[in-house]
């Protein structure tokens, strides 16, 4: 990879799955490069898928197969901001579909445990509004929610 700056994730053996799936489910993904260990290591075997070096949503990413010593959690997620509901439902339903859970306030998390919060700019927009009475009622309108519903949002948005 060239970016100075690169994404590392860390999977058990599922870093190709996990890429593959990222780049046919989000635009300006690809899988970029899979590299095979050269020798035997901890969590495989010479030969065995070591890394792969993928695009998220234009983001460098690698994905590291390093065994089943790490888990992910939330304190990590990938925000991915939505412009209309069908975007977020496509989005939420793919990785909810594929083996992923909901979560509260537009949080997902996919199959290999990374947590996603599929976003509408318009929600983002609203919770931050100079408005503030109107940002509470779309905030306290998020909190009741799973995946983002934006009609509701626009609903709290208004007096």
């Amino acid at each position: 990879m060239t970016s100075k700056n690169t994404i590392c994730l860390w999977y058990d053996s599922s870093a190709l799955e996990a890429a593959t799936f990222y780049a046919e489910t989000f635009p300006d993904s690809t899988v970029v490069a899979v590299h095979h260990a050269p020798g035997d290591y901890p969590a495989g075997k010479q030969g065995d898928v070591l890394t792969v070096e993928f695009r998220l949503m234009g983001i460098p990413c690698l994905g590291l197969n390093g065994g089943p010593a790490f888990q992910h959690n939330e304190a990590f997620s990938f925000q991915v901001a939505t412009d209309d509901q069908a975007e977020t439902d496509r989005l939420w339903g793919a990785i909810i579909d594929n083996g992923g859970q909901a979560s509260a306030c537009g949080w997902c998390k996919d199959k290999w445990g990374i947590s996603w919060q599929i976003t509408p700019r318009i929600l983002t927009a609203a919770i931050t509004s100079p408005d503030r009475a109107a940002a509470k009622r779309a905030f306290e309108a998020m909190m009741d929610m799973t995946k983002i519903d934006i009609a509701k949002i626009e609903a709290a948005l208004k007096p």
